[in-house]
């Protein structure tokens, strides 16, 4: 349960750190990159079992 609310929670983020808001544009594509690093480990340990 706590696994799948943190997914959900990323994406969220990852879609709003997405450099095509006015907000955001100035941010470069690094804050999306990052969380979807963060994004890519969870799921990998999602699959994995560990969460």
């Amino acid at each position: 349960m706590l696994g799948t609310v943190l997914l959900v929670v990323l994406i969220l983020l990852l879609v709003g750190a997405f450099p095509a808001w006015p907000h955001s544009r100035s941010w470069g594509y690094a804050p999306s990159g990052a969380l979807g690093v963060v994004l890519i480990i969870v799921i990998v340990l999602l699959v994995m079992g560990t969460i």
